[in-house]
C-alpha cells in the first residue's frame, strides 16, 4: 500500500493543483500562528525564501505531530520587491495599495514545500517566479478591485493570476505551479523517489 499523503493546508488552489496531476490525499489544516511566526522570522532577519521555507516546516510538523505514519506536506508562499515582503491585504483599500505599489516594478514570489514523516524532515525546496506589473492607472487599479471583488483578499498580491489578475502583467519568469503556491514537479519527483506515486 502506498504511502498516506496529507497536505497541511485548506488552500483551494493548491488542492486543486494535487487533484489536478493525479494525486490521492487528504487535508487537514495546520494549527499554528502563521502571523507571529513570520513577524518573529522577519525581525530575526530571515530572507523572504527562508520565511517560506520556515513557514512551511512548520506546518509540516504541527500536522505530523497528529499523523505521525503520514507522509505530511507543508507549503507556503511569500512575495517580496526589493526588501518589502508583503502579507494578504486585509482592505480593499490596502489591495488598491498593493497593486499601485506593484505597478511598472518586478516582484518575486517564493513558494516552499515541506515533507515530513515521523516529525522528521524528509524533503524541503523552495522555488522562485519574477513577475513584471505593467504600468497601471490609478482608474484602471480601481475598476479592476471592483470587478474581481474580495477575491482580491484572498492572495499576497492582491491578484488571482488564473483569473483577470492576467491583465496586469507584462512578463513572468517561473512556472505555473510556483506561482499557484505549489512547486508541483519538484515535489512529483521526490513523492517518484519516495514510491508514494508510480514512477
Amino acid at each position: 500500500m502506498k504511502q498516506e499523503l496529507i497536505l497541511a493546508s485548506s488552500s483551494a488552489s493548491r488542492q486543486m493543483l494535487m487533484r489536478n496531476a493525479g494525486l490521492t490525499f487528504s487535508a487537514i489544516p495546520a494549527d499554528i500562528d502563521e502571523r507571529a511566526l513570520d513577524e518573529q522570522l522577519e525581525r530575526d532577519g530571515a530572507s523572504p525564501e527562508e520565511v517560506a521555507l520556515e513557514l512551511a516546516r512548520a506546518k509540516a510538523l504541527a500536522v505530523s505531530a497528529l499523523q505521525p505514519d503520514a507522509l505530511v506536506l507543508g507549503c507556503d508562499q511569500t512575495m517580496a520587491l526589493g526588501a518589502r515582503v508583503y502579507h494578504k491585504p486585509k482592505s480593499m483599500a490596502e489591495a488598491e495599495a498593493h497593486l499601485s505599489s506593484l505597478s511598472g516594478k518586478v516582484h518575486r514570489l517564493n513558494s516552499a514545500a515541506v515533507l515530513v514523516r515521523k516529525g522528521e524532515v524528509v524533503w524541503q525546496t523552495v522555488s522562485s517566479a519574477e513577475l513584471a506589473v505593467r504600468s497601471l492607472s490609478p482608474e484602471f487599479v480601481s475598476r479592476h478591485l471592483q470587478r474581481v471583488g474580495e477575491k482580491a483578499l484572498s492572495s499576497v498580491g492582491a491578484y488571482q493570476l488564473e483569473g483577470e489578475g492576467i491583465q496586469l502583467f507584462t512578463s513572468i519568469d517561473g512556472d505555473y505551479f510556483t506561482i499557484l503556491g505549489l512547486p508541483l514537479l519538484p515535489l512529483l519527483s521526490k513523492l517518484r523517489d519516495l514510491d508514494v506515486i508510480d514512477g
